[in-house]
C-alpha cells in the first residue's frame, strides 16, 4: 500500500459516501459483503474519489473491483 496520508484521504471519502465507520474500512473489506454496499453506492463512492484525488476512472476499470484495497490499488496507480 501506498503512504498512510493517501489511505487516510480514500478512508475518509468511504465513511462519508458509504456510511460506515472508519475502522471497518480496511484493504481486505468487500464493499458488498463488509460495507454494505450497492452498486450506486460505489458510484458514489467513485465519484468522491475522482473528486478527492483529481482522477478519472473509467467504469470499465471497475470490473472485478470488490474489496477496498482492490479500489486503493485502483486509485493509486492513477496518482
Amino acid at each position: 500500500m501506498a503512504d498512510d496520508a493517501t489511505f487516510d484521504k480514500f478512508r475518509s471519502c468511504a465513511v462519508e459516501v458509504l456510511q460506515v465507520p472508519a475502522d471497518k474500512v480496511i484493504p481486505e473489506a468487500s464493499f458488498s459483503g463488509d460495507l454494505d454496499a450497492d452498486s450506486l453506492d460505489l458510484v458514489e463512492f467513485v465519484m468522491a474519489l475522482e473528486e478527492a484525488f483529481e482522477i478519472t476512472v473509467d467504469e470499465s476499470e471497475l470490473q472485478g473491483v470488490e474489496t477496498v484495497g482492490q479500489a486503493y490499488e485502483l486509485v493509486t496507480s492513477k496518482l
